[in-house]
């Protein structure tokens, strides 16, 4: 026997047993139990007068047992589609004598229990069949790990909080809506029979009576296309075609572990404040810190960094001669590497004035003192002939130079 491989669907056959013909002559007035038996088991009186009859296939000779196999698996495909069309007519046959408000309040009796209702085949025919006059939400999903559905997986959540809060704020069902969930491994007959190849996929179907009926009985598919959705994201998405009517909102549940997880966090930030704000205090109204803090954002400001941050100019370029430019010529062009070069030479040119200004006056040394003003005054002459020069690069009419950067 053939053991059916995994996502087949195993279809039952009816096997029959039908008389074969005598050699011999009997009479007719031979007892029903002697004719049942000479139907099931008889000897021949030749091995070639074997034969089993069964439907719908039948095998007569041993030889051809292997072409038998075959055409009974191709009828059984072949079969297939049908079975499964009269299968999903018949439970629509069965829905369609129950009148459209005796499924819904079954249906939303089910969901006030337990939301989204979990539907099989017939369940799922008898409420998507028409006529209809309330609106139900399908998800159809492959949530077993075999089938490596990490979309249906994420979304799934989501699906059960929306139908939750729904179901939650509208017990009394006025909104006439009844939310599903179709398993793949529940609902096979009904993926083949819509066709489906990828999940998840949500379906919409619209009231085909009463005063909410839409114009196409059509149901409406509402693709992931754009990876996992929020409850909210499909609440709206819902609510766009159910006009003058309630729509509950989603609730989400308190996340406790993130309040507690603030808390803590507050907390010890609070209490790290408090026992370091004596040694942090004097740093803080420290003004040379904050004098610090200022020349630095001067200097990476006025040397041209959001300049290089929004063209994203390169480091350095080839001066077209094998060698490396480090500035570039004009002021709509600059290098990184020219930024660099240029704050430090503010830098310097900053801390030559400051020392000059505050710490030369206090030396007591005369000579010392002379010293430190030659020594100071020698670096800003050499940092602003150097400026000169780069300034004379960018722009190559500028008259004025200081050796030795000529």
């Amino acid at each position: 026997m053939r053991t059916p491989s995994s996502g087949q669907s195993v279809i039952p056959r009816s096997w029959k047993l039908e008389p074969t013909p005598r050699d011999d002559d009997d009479d007719e007035q031979t007892t029903t139990a002697t004719a049942q038996r000479r139907s099931i088991i008889r000897r021949p009186r030749s091995r070639s007068n074997w034969s089993i009859h069964c439907a719908p296939h039948s095998f007569a000779n041993p030889k051809t047992k292997k072409k038998k196999k075959k055409n009974r698996t191709d009828t059984t495909m072949r079969w297939l589609p049908a079975f499964l069309s009269v299968s999903l007519f018949g439970a629509a046959s069965l829905a369609a004598k129950v009148s459209p408000e005796e499924r819904f309040r079954e249906f939303h009796a089910k969901s006030l229990a337990s939301a989204p209702v979990k539907l099989a085949d017939s369940s799922y025919a008898k409420l998507t069949n028409a006529p209809r006059d309330y609106t139900v939400a399908v998800l159809l999903t492959a949530l077993d790990t075999r089938y490596g559905c990490q979309l249906c997986r994420e979304f799934q959540p989501e699906w059960d909080l929306l139908s939750k809060s729904w179901i939650k704020g509208d017990k009394a069902g006025e909104s006439r809506l009844i939310f599903g969930t179709l398993d793949f491994s529940d609902g096979r007959d009904t993926f083949m029979g819509l066709g489906l190849q990828t999940a998840p996929v949500l379906m919409f179907f619209p009231p085909t009576i009463g005063r909410h009926a839409a114009a196409s009985p059509d149901p409406i598919r509402y693709d992931f296309t754009n990876g996992p959705q929020t409850a909210e994201q499909v609440h709206g998405w819902l609510t766009r075609y159910m006009p003058d009517r309630p729509h509950p909102p989603v609730k989400r549940p308190i996340n406790w572990m993130k309040w507690i997880t603030t808390f803590v966090i507050t907390s010890g930030t609070l209490t790290a404040s408090y026992v370091a704000w004596p040694y942090v205090l004097p740093v803080v109204q420290n003004r040379n810190v904050w004098a610090a803090i200022s020349l630095l954002s001067i200097l990476l400001f006025t040397s041209g960094h959001m300049f290089n941050q929004i063209r994203k100019v390169p480091y350095v370029a080839g001066d077209g001669r094998g060698g490396v430019s480090y500035f570039a010529a004009g002021f709509q062009n600059q290098y990184g590497m020219e930024t660099q070069v240029v704050a430090a030479m503010y830098g310097v040119l900053s801390f030559a004035t400051i020392s000059l200004a505050l710490t030369v006056p206090r030396i007591a040394d005369p000579k010392a003192q002379g010293v430190a003003v030659l020594a100071w005054g020698g670096i800003m002459f050499l940092m602003y002939s150097f400026l000169l020069s780069i300034f004379r690069v960018k722009n190559a009419g500028y008259p004025f130079s200081l050796p030795p950067f000529m």
